[in-house]
């Protein structure tokens, strides 16, 4: 019975910790933007069009 004195107390210090660790991440602004890096792999960059094939070479 005298472990959870110890184990009680060492929980709450635990999940208090763990909470600051959130609000330090919410504050440095981890959780801004969640959709941007989803969707910004599917804008293609480039707006030539599919790429053009080269001539074949003659190898004689």
């Amino acid at each position: 019975m005298s472990i959870l004195g110890f184990l009680i107390p060492l929980a709450l210090l635990m999940g208090l910790f763990g909470l600051a660790c959130f609000f330090w991440a919410m504050k440095g602004g981890q959780f801004d933007d969640l959709d941007g890096a989803a969707n910004r792999i599917l804008i293609d960059d480039e707006d030539d069009g599919p790429a053009k094939a080269e001539p074949a070479r003659d190898t004689r």
